[in-house]
């Protein structure tokens, strides 16, 4: 999402590591997937998500639970975090599965293809919101030393992207 790492310096570097981090990670797949299928080229949004290294939605859960040291008392909080990943990655996968059902590409006009990436990256911006709810509660709830690390992790995360901008 090169829009994000354009507008860095207005946003709060937590929103920009979820937005980097979280929803890319859930989404990277079904983004290939789909990026795959298209004979355009691929949007920025769409080369910054296929741009990371490979991996489930769930080893990327399993990921980041580990390095933002998620305590047991913080797991239902966690959970709500977890579920919008999972959330976002399936219904991505739905929309490309619709996508390739109701308009392959050999048939689509110029206004056709616009109006499939207004469709995924309205999908993009949806998710993110659910996913920026449930971190809200986790994060607010952390210790000083755990945001401080959650702070570090989501910008270590940006320079490690290969998109990524210091």
């Amino acid at each position: 999402m090169s829009h994000f790492t354009r507008t860095r310096g207005a946003m709060a570097p937590i929103a920009l590591g979820i937005a980097s981090a979280a929803l890319l990670a859930a989404s990277s797949m079904a983004t290939l997937t789909y990026a795959q299928t298209t004979s355009h080229p691929k949007p920025a949004a769409a080369r910054a998500a296929t741009s990371m290294r490979p991996g489930s939605v769930d080893e990327r859960i399993a990921e980041l639970h580990r390095e933002l040291k998620i305590t047991p008392a913080q797991d239902q909080a966690w959970q709500s975090v977890a579920e919008a990943m999972k959330s976002n990655a399936q219904d991505m996968q739905n929309l490309i599965d619709e996508t390739r059902t109701q308009s392959p590409r050999e048939r689509r006009n110029a206004l056709e293809d616009l109006q499939i990436y207004q469709k995924f990256a309205q999908a993009h911006v949806d998710g993110l919101q659910k996913l920026t709810a449930a971190f809200a509660v986790l994060y607010n709830g952390m210790t000083p030393e755990q945001k401080a690390n959650a702070d570090k992790v989501f910008r270590n995360f940006e320079r490690r992207r290969p998109s990524g901008r210091s």
